[in-house]
């Protein structure tokens, strides 16, 4: 069979698997839709958070990245696996403890502020908005080459999926589904990994073989040959001030993140909370070990198969026409010699190719068997989707619960407050797909800019809500409006409007550092400067580093505490 018949057969059948437990995990009230009843095993909480955080731009657009920048593309190793440690070890306890449903929940509680919850929705929104359109853009890209559609079709979709099992089963339907999905993807990056990998060095294990074998000497010496610096040379790309702040920006962003974040409010108790931010850690581990090596073997074999090669020889590769097709690849002959060459000079440089197809096309240069490259294409909808509908939960929550429940109407019954949340799903689908459709740029940088955010508005207030009690509500508001505004400036400015990186060179993927530290030096300033918080707050915040006590209640703030 060829490989858009195994891609529509193994996708329709992902699909019916999707939609059986999303239908099978069908919900009725508000703790099983926003939180799956706080009854998912450590186990298969790991595995949902994993499938849930490793999203397209793991999956498609890592190894791609990595395989453009070399070294410097190590920025996503060290920053997204760097930022879920810190997660796990430094907050997702605590914030497990608290008993919230949501990040704008825990702030508005822990900040006893209406107003700072309300800025916590808005910064919700903007995370999740950007990060959920790197998902419908990777979904778009494997539909466009995998099934011969268009990516606003694919996109479409992939909505309507996503849609479906997010509806219905809220976080239950999205979790049990993530647990599926984590396996699908997992597997369908592993396989052509190992098989490219006993293909090119006779070392079965990919880790292994790019730690021992003589690859990278290779590809360092054949990009010496082409013109480019060596593949392992350090800051060719990125300023090493840049690729410090990047990596900084998507720890932090990764400990911020509200979609990972409400993960560990639905497991049974913080214990249950702790061992599942293990087993995601493993999780994540194979696959991210997993990436520098896939890497490696990815550009070695591009390079090899296309340069020098004339156009016709390349439209004899079946994968290279289809790739053109999409016009994620492209070739021109510049000089007229006949002959496509790659080099590092982009305007003379005469094959182009997308990051994002990096991955995806791998198998097929490789020339695996049919089933493998489509097994690619369905894990890399498995990461797309999965993220996508956690995000998309996170949204609809954001406004259904902390907004519409918490604020609005606080005697809106369970069917109601379901209601408002699927509607809020809906909502949130169509702008997702949308950007889907225009987005701002390559997966993994969309998604980049989502963990800048993350970083410059939640990280700093999370922090000093669980480890220093003087933080107030006004330090809380004032450093989440100024870190995420200024952060908001500088990407739509270098993005958007032409503005240069006026601070020391530092790329839009790095300034939610600065967005980060600005966030914290206006906190902790403004709430030494204005009154401390009740004394309730603080001895909550107190109990909250007590593990052997009982989660503090603040399902009832004091009227007179709250503006």
């Amino acid at each position: 069979m060829s490989v858009e018949v195994w891609t529509t057969l193994l996708v329709i059948l992902s699909f019916i698997l999707y939609l059986y437990i999303g239908w099978h995990s069908r919900v009725k009230d508000s703790k099983d839709f926003f939180v799956a009843g706080q009854g998912v095993p450590a186990l298969a909480n790991g595995a949902a958070t994993a499938a849930d955080w490793m999203s397209a731009a793991s999956f498609i657009s890592m190894a791609g990245l990595i395989s453009f920048l070399g070294y410097d593309g190590s920025i996503y190793l060290m920053g997204w696996t760097g930022g879920y440690v810190l997660l796990a070890l430094l907050l997702a306890p605590y914030l497990r403890k608290f008993g919230k449903y949501t990040v704008p929940d825990f702030v508005g509680d822990r900040y006893y502020s209406n107003v700072a919850r309300v800025v916590a929705v808005i910064a919700t929104l903007f995370i999740s908005m950007t990060y959920v359109a790197g998902q419908m853009r990777g979904v778009g890209i494997v539909f466009s080459r995998f099934l011969q559609v268009d990516i606003s079709t694919g996109v479409i979709i992939g909505m309507i999926i996503v849609g479906f099992f997010s509806v219905l089963g809220g976080m239950k339907g999205i979790t049990w589904t993530q647990v599926a999905q984590y396996v699908v993807l997992i597997i369908a990056y592993l396989i052509p990994a190992i098989a490219i990998s006993l293909l090119l060095t006779k070392n079965p294990i990919p880790q292994l073989a790019f730690t021992f074998s003589d690859i990278v000497p290779k590809l360092n010496q054949l990009q010496l040959d082409l013109g480019f610096q060596e593949y392992t040379k350090p800051f060719v790309n990125k300023s090493m001030l840049d690729v410090l702040c990047i990596t900084i920006a998507l720890m932090v962003g990764t400990a911020g993140l509200p979609h990972v974040i409400v993960r560990f409010y639905t497991v049974p108790d913080v214990r249950a909370a702790r061992f599942s931010a293990g087993w995601a850690l493993l999780f994540i581990a194979l696959l991210y070990t997993t990436a520098p090596a896939l890497s490696t073997f990815a550009r070695y074999n591009l390079i090899n198969t296309l340069h020098n090669h004339t156009i016709e020889e390349i439209h004899q590769l079946d994968w290279a026409k289809k790739w053109e097709h999409t016009k994620l690849l492209t070739f021109t002959d510049k000089d007229g010699d006949g002959k496509i060459e790659l080099t590092p000079d982009k305007t003379t440089s005469e094959i182009t190719i997308d990051p994002d197809i990096i991955v995806l096309s791998t198998p097929e240069v490789a020339k695996l068997a049919p089933w493998v490259i489509a097994l690619v294409a369905v894990g890399g909808l498995a990461a797309a989707l999965s993220t996508a509908s956690g995000l998309l939960l996170v949204i609809s929550s954001a406004v259904a619960h902390d907004v519409y429940y918490r604020m609005i109407n606080p005697n809106a019954s369970e069917s109601l407050r379901v209601m408002v949340g699927r509607v809020m799903v809906g909502f949130a689908i169509a702008i997702a797909g949308y950007f889907g459709v225009n987005p701002p740029g390559f997966v993994a940088q969309v998604v980049a800019f989502a963990f800048g955010l993350a970083a410059a508005s939640f990280f700093p207030i999370i922090i000093l809500g669980v480890f220093d009690k003087r933080t107030n509500r006004e330090g809380a508001i004032a450093g989440m409006i100024v870190g995420l505004s200024f952060t908001i400036y500088y990407i739509v400015g270098v993005k958007f409007s032409g503005m240069q990186p006026w601070f020391f060179g530092v790329s839009p993927e790095g300034i939610g550092t600065l967005g980060m530290v600005i966030n914290f030096i206006v906190t902790w300033s403004v709430s030494r400067f204005t009154p401390p918080p009740p004394l309730e707050v603080q001895e909550m915040v107190e109990l909250l580093r007590m593990p052997d006590d009982a989660p503090p209640a603040l399902e009832e703030m004091d009227e007179n505490h709250l503006d």
